[in-house]
């Protein structure tokens, strides 16, 4: 079966990517979950969220196996992310966790492979990697994560740190910090900024002014929120479900939109920044 096809944002290589995708942060460490989370996961697949981002920190791996018996028999059609931790990052090292990664996930190639944030090790080191896992067909393209404006720009310097894909970045109604200079600049270097924790990890579902919002629309507060971080066209997003529901209900922001006085509402309770914001992490 063919998933619906949902908007895309495009990638600098020409690589098209649904706008939203499922998150699996603390997916696959409770087996009593273990049955529940994967009919999520691929009740996501069969409704258009073929975007899957995941990481070897996740469960030590547990997720990336969840993710793995999710994609069995859908793997062409799913755009399948992972992430290596900055401790391993070195030049071999980012290529045996990849090696890793893979094992886990039960397929030959990540389409997209992320440093998950900066470490100690030098980044040319990082770069050198994922060109040698592009080159051998392990990766279909590499990113970052966590990275602020100026860890771009020095990225950018460096011998091949122009084929960076994405940045992904905390970045939500209560988290604005990147709209002063890091979503421009993305924009400007025609790559979509990919979003993590839109809800900001729950928190915004109690927000007063979220509530209000949502209950006047007739939507949920997630859906609000998710759809906020979607307004704008050079962003893309995951979010994490662990239901089935919570996986149709988080697709259905897809539907929603905002008028000009909802979102200068929704400016006064979450003010966007007029100055430079250190980068928020989870």
């Amino acid at each position: 079966m063919t998933a619906p096809t949902i908007r895309a944002v495009s990638l600098p290589n020409g690589t098209n990517v649904p706008v939203l995708g499922m998150g699996t942060w603390y997916l696959g460490e409770d087996p009593d979950q273990h049955d529940i989370q994967l009919s999520a996961l691929r009740t996501g697949i069969e409704i258009g969220l073929t975007l899957i981002d995941t990481a070897e920190m996740y469960g030590d791996g547990a997720a990336e196996e969840l993710v793995g018996k999710a994609v069995t028999g859908r793997r062409d059609g799913v755009f399948l992310v992972s992430k290596v931790l900055p401790s391993n990052a070195t030049r071999r090292g980012t290529v045996e966790a990849c090696r890793r990664s893979l094992r886990r996930l039960g397929t030959d190639h990540l389409d997209m492979y992320l440093l998950h944030w900066r470490g100690r090790v030098p980044l040319a080191e990082t770069v050198a990697a994922f060109e040698e896992l592009v080159q051998d067909g392990s990766i279909g393209c590499w990113g970052v994560s966590n990275f602020d404006a100026p860890d771009l720009d020095e990225l950018l310097a460096l011998p091949g740190g122009n084929r960076v894909q994405t940045d992904q970045v905390l970045y939500n109604l209560a988290r604005r910090g990147p709209e002063y200079d890091l979503v421009p600049m993305c924009h400007q270097l025609g790559m979509p900024l990919m979003a993590y924790s839109p809800v900001d990890h729950g928190s915004l579902l109690e927000h007063p002014a979220v509530r209000d919002m949502a209950g006047n629309k007739g939507v949920t507060p997630a859906q609000l929120a998710i759809a906020w971080v979607l307004r704008l066209p050079s962003v893309f997003a995951v979010a994490k479900a662990s239901t089935r529901a919570h996986v149709m209900e988080n697709r259905a922001a897809l539907e929603i939109s905002f008028s000009e006085a909802e979102l200068d509402q929704l400016d006064r309770m979450f003010p966007p920044p007029f100055s430079k914001v250190p980068l928020d992490i989870l």
